[in-house]
């Protein structure tokens, strides 16, 4: 049977536990994906419902982030085509405000350069939230992400910056409609151009 790199790289990292001693729950690594994949999605670390399902985007925001790419959840889960590698693949725990503490540190430098050789097919790479966009820009990432989201061009075709998909960024959505207006539909085709085979 022909080795797949993802895969192999997916249950090594579904096996790590090396942020165990920082979280107060059990560690349950989330990713998804395999070495076809054309689409990649790199956000930000799971949340609860995720941490319950161990399944990337089983929740609101999941349903927004599909309607954002034109897709089906089929098609979204379909890691023959679409790899899901957030920047922190477990839970990170609930912060005093009751909103998600940002990705533990450890993740990153240990798990997405292996991700990233090991998803040689990959045509879009979609940078939702400011950690991934730092990660995967550099000094093109601008201060803020708003900056660096209406500067999607920049990075075009190969990245695209976007907010998360959260009802908390509704307001952001409100005050930024260029987003949905000008580079949802260049994304959805895109999107589409790379399942098709057209691109």
């Amino acid at each position: 049977m022909h080795s797949d790199g993802f895969t192999d790289v997916a249950a090594e990292a579904r096996a790590c536990t090396v942020c165990q001693p920082h979280l107060d729950h059990p560690v349950r690594p989330v990713l998804a994906g395999r070495s076809t994949a054309v689409i990649r999605i790199v956000g930000q670390a799971p949340g609860t419902r995720v941490q319950a399902s161990g399944r990337p985007f089983t929740d609101p925001s999941g349903d927004r982030l599909r309607d954002w790419l034109g897709m089906s959840p089929e098609g979204f889960y379909d890691g023959r085509r679409v790899a899901i590698t957030p920047m922190g693949f477990c839970f990170p725990g609930l912060d005093a405000k009751g909103g998600d503490k940002p990705p533990r540190k450890e993740c990153a430098p240990l798990w997405q350069h292996r991700c990233t050789a090991a998803l040689p097919g990959v045509g879009l790479t979609l940078l939702i939230g400011k950690y991934a966009q730092n990660w995967y820009l550099g000094d093109k990432a601008m201060t803020t992400l708003t900056e660096t989201v209406l500067r999607w061009r920049d990075f075009w075709p190969q990245y695209v910056a976007a907010p998360h998909p959260s009802w908390r960024n509704n307001a952001w959505l409100k005050r930024n409609p260029w987003f949905e207006n000008e580079v949802l539909p260049v994304l959805r085709r895109r999107v589409r151009a790379l399942l098709d085979g057209s691109d």
